[in-house]
């Protein structure tokens, strides 16, 4: 409980860094201990004295679990280890939501932090995943009615399926963003527009085989021929995207992958998604018992 106000104290004085030790001490601590959430608590009010007692442990553990998961979610966010914070979001999002131990607002909320996350995590395979695992909770929707996360539900959707998200939508959703999460990287782009451009990037390539970085840039809405020639530089390089640039003529030539490598990609993914969430499941069992 120590390290975990501490953890909190750090995170209100944007002291990131020494937030993430104190919350790793605290998670050292929790699985030395072996402290886990009880599935039911008696709510008789003809309970023993013990009862109560035990049921009011039970109920200062929850808290404390919650208090812990939620914090280490909050510190991942703010390191912009966006990729592992999403994970946490969600998994806390989904982990009590047949329970009352979160109300089911602060879990829509979030629900919502992890679609945040998500989208502003590096383009990786690993990423398309938790984008999928997002994207397939029924809840998604009414992300809409949260002025908050009102444009997430769709921004994540086209990225999911791999379509070009415009400058309105990427404008709306930077709107709603924390000031970590809208920094300028080295490249003179923030964060998102990082992430925006990288994703449209593969969303073009599966609708042209070759496009001047002109009308590359005209059509992603976001930068220059220049930045996003050197955005597509690096993406081939680290083997994001295929393909590859005439400099001399300013193009940039896409090479597919073949059917059959994409259908052998796409059932990868589905495989590790569904075994991600059947952990999930076990793991709540688990400790529920």
């Amino acid at each position: 409980d120590v390290f975990v106000k501490v953890a909190e104290c750090y995170l209100e004085e944007d002291l990131t860094v020494e937030a993430e030790g104190a919350v790793t001490k605290a998670g050292t601590i929790i699985e030395s201990t072996g402290i886990r959430m009880s599935a039911e608590t008696s709510t008789n009010d003809t309970a023993t004295d013990d009862t109560k007692k035990k049921n009011e442990e039970e109920e200062r553990t929850v808290t404390l679990l919650l208090r812990y998961k939620s914090t280490y979610a909050r510190v991942l966010d703010a390191n912009r280890k966006f990729l592992q914070a999403a994970m946490k979001y969600h998994d806390l999002s989904t982990a009590y939501l047949h329970t009352d131990a979160i109300d089911a607002d602060d879990l829509l909320s979030m629900l919502g932090r992890a679609v945040t996350c998500a989208i502003l995590s590096p383009n990786s395979a690993q990423r398309q995943r938790v984008l999928g695992l997002v994207y397939k909770d029924e809840r998604l929707s009414q992300l809409d009615a949260i002025p908050e996360f009102q444009s997430h539900s769709a921004v994540l959707t086209k990225m999911y399926l791999n379509r070009i998200v415009q400058k309105r939508e990427l404008e709306q959703f930077e709107s709603s963003l924390a000031d970590h999460q809208k920094a300028i990287m080295a490249d003179g782009l923030t964060i998102v527009e990082r992430g925006v451009l990288e994703h449209n990037m593969v969303a073009v390539s599966h609708l042209y085989t070759s496009i001047y970085f002109s009308q590359l840039g005209e059509l992603l809405g976001v930068v220059d021929a220049t930045k996003a020639e050197k955005v597509a530089a690096k993406m081939i390089s680290d083997g994001s995207m295929s393909g590859s640039i005439d400099e001399v003529e300013g193009i940039l030539y896409f090479h597919p992958s073949t059917a059959k490598e994409e259908s052998t990609l796409l059932h990868w993914d589905e495989t590790i998604t569904s075994f991600c969430m059947q952990l999930n499941k076990v793991t709540d069992v688990v400790r529920a018992s």
